[in-house]
């Protein structure tokens, strides 16, 4: 993983990183799903069919693997480290098999003829870069399609993002990553011999809870202000919320052939009211610190034109993270329409958990933080 400037890295405040409802493909025939159930209920169904979880050791990527299994699907969870991961709880009950989604042939041995019946790519870059967002959103997970169309599975989830919605209208700030994510869409809707699903969320919890440790020691609530009182809004959704989500999709035959804009069950909070609502949980005032935008701009043109100047591949990358914390600090992550909501978990009850239990330190998300103060806040 590329290590970027601590300035660009920053800037990604509660980012929603790590996405317009696409028209179902009308010509695509779907395979037979032979123990497909007569009834689908959301968060129960279960098919029987076997299940292969490729990007597994995620954040979403171990949700999923959990799920399947608690589901009674018969799962495989692709890994690059067999003995790492065979010490992560949530793959008790999965099968755990080593292979390099960068290498087609390292896939071949393990997409056997008729060993896999649904795919589950949870496949994303860490950085958004440009190099990384071709070769893990788009390269990777393309290896892995292909890898199971000659397998002969039937069927394809893949977890994109609500933000592709950008690079679809070509907005002059879309993000690399959204272009790599859109290529990879368009391959999976161009074959036929597999039905899909695309689910792109609009942000994980993980992303809008960095600043809740440093909330806690006094520190005010940091949001970017976007001039009037405004400020980017978003209905997160819980991991477990999202990979319940994405096994259903195996068996929901209305999910068949679409594209699902997903988020959770609230009606959206704005980074002030997520401030408020922190500060609230672990009983502390309220204490907010807006941030003009427009710093982004400033920051975004310093890192480029030094990156032009220079010939540097790592400022080119920092000037593309400092864009994906102006994208986030500017676009709403919400989705409106009931249909487009799942789960029970929100954000207040994720934030009431974690107050007590703590949380996993991540740089990308606890970026006022440290691991030190994660560590100390869990004691």
């Amino acid at each position: 993983m590329l290590q970027l400037p601590h300035l660009a890295l920053a800037l990604l405040v509660n980012s929603q990183l790590h996405p317009a409802r696409v028209a179902e493909h009308p010509a695509r025939r779907a395979p037979s799903a032979p123990q497909m159930a007569a009834s689908f209920v959301p968060g129960e169904t279960c098919t029987g069919e076997k299940v292969v979880v490729v990007g597994s050791t995620g954040y979403i990527g171990k949700a999923v693997v959990r799920e399947a299994v608690r589901r009674g699907y018969p799962t495989v969870a692709i890994t690059r480290s067999k003995a790492r991961a065979a010490a992560e709880k949530k793959f008790e009950g999965a099968t755990i098999v080593e292979a390099d989604v960068c290498d087609p042939s390292s896939l071949a041995a393990v997409f056997e003829k008729g060993s896999v019946d649904v795919v589950v790519s949870c496949l994303a870059s860490r950085s958004g870069s440009k190099k990384d967002s071709y070769a893990i959103d788009y390269q990777a997970t393309l290896n892995c399609l292909e890898a199971a169309r000659a397998a002969g599975a039937r069927h394809f989830v893949l977890l994109s993002a609500f933000c592709v919605k950008s690079a679809e209208r070509q907005d002059s700030y879309a993000l690399q990553f959204q272009y790599a994510k859109k290529a990879m869409e368009e391959k999976l809707r161009e074959q036929e011999d597999m039905t899909y699903t695309i689910v792109r969320p609009t942000a994980f919890f993980k992303s809008v809870s960095g600043q809740l440790e440093v909330v806690d020691g006094g520190a005010p609530f940091v949001y970017f202000d976007l001039g009037n009182g405004k400020s980017a809004t978003c209905n997160p959704i819980s991991e477990p919320d999202l990979a319940a989500a994405l096994i259903d999709t195996i068996a929901d035959e209305s999910r068949r052939n679409a594209v699902w804009n997903l988020g959770g069950p609230d009606d959206g909070l704005s980074m002030q009211q997520q401030g408020d609502l922190v500060a609230e949980v672990l009983g502390k005032p309220p204490k907010t610190l807006g941030v003009p935008v427009v710093i982004f701009d400033v920051i975004v043109n310093f890192l480029q034109g030094a990156a032009d100047l220079f010939k540097s591949e790592k400022l080119e990358e920092a000037a593309e993270f400092a864009r994906i914390g102006r994208y986030y600090a500017i676009e709403d992550m919400l989705t409106t329409d009931p249909s487009e909501r799942y789960g029970k978990t929100t954000l207040r009850e994720h934030y009431e958990r974690i107050a007590v239990e703590g949380q996993e330190y991540d740089p990308y998300t606890s970026v006022f933080g440290s691991k030190e103060a994660v560590e100390s806040f869990k004691k």
